[in-house]
Order: structure tokens, then sequence, then C-alpha cells
């Protein structure tokens, strides 16, 4: 029904990185929101439009007028580890306003703390915490991920320890923060998230138009392109004209056959 890819995001200054969880991210809000404009549900449903990482499900602000898109995730082949692009992917399609039935357990910033050992004086284990394990989930933290502010750390410390290094690696960046004029990689993305939202149309391809020569005309149509491929293309033409094109060869073979 509708597809987005992360290189479409060049048109919204997105030019380095188009491959992490960031991008994953802004790749998933603008195939929902192409969706929905597709199918005239964009102000209807506008999903979590300020990034803040928590867990959002438009199922919990159903309008009367009509119900949420549903859509499931489907991982193909991809292991599902914590913090695995994918969910960057339906995270932004959930914020987006797509209804994707999902929870918060393989977001970046969700860790299950492992319950206490009660050991003896020689370190063997004698009993375990009784009950549940326990999870926490750092929104903050997944906020982080989602803006690429755990790229923009990195950056900022390679940029002041290794020049070199830094170059091989964020020259693109540099390039691309220069360009849209961004203080740091937040404010690129955060620009990137409003302007999917003002415009996720995909744009119309120019008609490009084949470059052919007519080399002989009208029946017997013979044209070449761009690379000097011949065809020919044979239009109808009146009986009279047949007859006496067949009349002609006919003469030049009864002349042959004379000699």
């Amino acid at each position: 029904m509708c597809s987005a890819d992360s290189q479409e995001l060049r048109r919204f200054g997105i030019t380095a990185g188009l491959t992490n969880y960031a991008s994953a991210y802004a790749t998933g809000l603008l195939l929902a929101r192409r969706l929905l404009t597709l199918k005239n549900m964009a102000s209807l449903y506008e999903g979590q439009s300020k990034v803040d990482g928590k867990l959002f499900s438009v199922w919990d602000n159903i309008k009367e007028d009509r119900r949420p898109f549903k859509a499931n995730l489907d991982v193909g082949l991809v292991r599902t580890t914590t913090g695995n692009r994918v969910f960057g992917a339906m995270k932004g399609a959930a914020d987006g306003g797509l209804h994707v039935p999902h929870n918060e357990k393989r977001f970046p910033g969700f860790k299950v703390i492992k319950a206490e050992v009660v050991t003896n004086k020689r370190g063997k284990k004698v009993e375990e915490a009784a009950g549940e394990k326990k999870t926490e989930f750092k929104p903050e933290e997944h906020k982080d991920h989602i803006l690429g502010a755990h790229v923009q750390t990195y950056y900022d410390l390679l940029k002041k320890k290794d020049a070199n290094a830094f170059k091989r690696q964020f020259s693109q960046w540099e390039k691309c923060l220069t360009a849209t004029k961004a203080k740091n990689i937040q404010e690129l993305y955060t620009k990137a998230h409003a302007a999917i939202r003002a415009n996720p149309a995909r744009p119309a391809k120019p008609a490009s138009k084949p470059v052919r020569k007519v080399v002989q005309a009208k029946p017997a149509l013979i044209q070449t392109d761009s690379k000097n491929r011949k065809w020919i293309r044979m239009h109808k033409e009146a009986t009279s004209v047949k007859k006496e094109r067949i009349a002609k060869v006919m003469a030049q073979i009864r002349a042959k056959l004379q000699k």
C-alpha cells in the first residue's frame, strides 16, 4: 500500500547516518504520515508530535469518525535484540499515527534487573530472591537514540581526541550539519521530523522522453536511439502501393533470371 526508504531522508536534510536508529525512526515516521495522508487520516490521527521516548499508542485516543489504521510489524530475518533499528522504525510509525501493537521491552533504555543471589562464605548460592524479575525503562535514553544524541556524544569525543579519525568517520556528518545550519545532530533530526510532517508525499519524477531519431520514414519506419540501436516499425499502406512495390520486386527478379 505504501513504502518509504531512508534514502528519501536526504530531501529533508539528513545526508549522513542513514542506517542508524534515528534515521530508522524518521523513516518509520515518514511512512506513517505518507500512508495516513493517502487515506485522508493525517489530520485525524497526528500521533506523537513531540518526541519523548515514552510508550505511545494512538489506540488510546480513538476518534469517533474512523478507527486508527492498524499495522503489524514483520521483522523477517532480523534478530529482535534490544535496540535493533527495526524497533526504531516501528516507534516512528507508531508516533506517526499508525496503530502498531507493541510494548517497550525492545527499546533502548529497557533493562532487566537481575535478582540478588544470596551466597555463603564460600561463595556458593544459598537461595535466590523470590518474586518476578524486576525491569526498568528509561524513556530519556530512548529519546537520545531517536534524536541521535548517542551519535553526537561520540562525535564530540572523537573531535577532541583524534582529528584524523574524526575526519575519516564524521566528515559527511560535518558537511550535513553545515549544509542544514544545525547546531547539533539532535536539532537536525528535530527539523527533519517537522519537515516530514509538513510534506510526507513522495515527489513526482519528471517524465523522461526517449531520444529517438528517424532514419527512414513510414511505412517501413526505421529509428535509432542514443546507443545506435536500430529497429523497424511496419505501418499500414494502401493496397495499390503494396501491389506497385511487389511488381517492382518481381521485375527485378525476372531481370536477374533472364541474364
